[in-house]
């Protein structure tokens, strides 16, 4: 299973799940179903992935994802993992 984060047109991230990453890419690429997030949103760029033996594993990492901000997000794609303590500590501040 895999993990990825795309990069669209807008600079905004969407993220997704799936067990065939090339296929998957395929399918946003094309704009298959015009009712998803990055159909409007192309071109579209892969900038993240990552690789799990899990599903269920997989499927929750998408989840919290999918909640993080653009900064943390940022720091991961980077590879920033350092930061990424930083960064959810500042954001439950700046909601408080």
């Amino acid at each position: 299973m895999y993990v990825y984060i795309l990069e669209c047109s807008d600079k905004t991230y969407y993220t997704g799940v799936t067990n065939n990453l090339e296929k998957r890419l395929i399918v946003h690429k094309r704009g298959i179903n015009p009712d998803s997030y990055t159909y409007k949103r192309r071109p579209i760029n892969l900038v993240y992935h990552e690789i799990f033996n899990d599903p269920m594993a997989a499927i929750r990492f998408e989840k919290r994802i999918k909640k993080w901000s653009q900064k943390k997000k940022k720091a991961l794609i980077s590879g920033d993992l350092d930061s990424l303590p930083e960064l959810s500590r500042s954001k439950t501040t700046e909601s408080k």
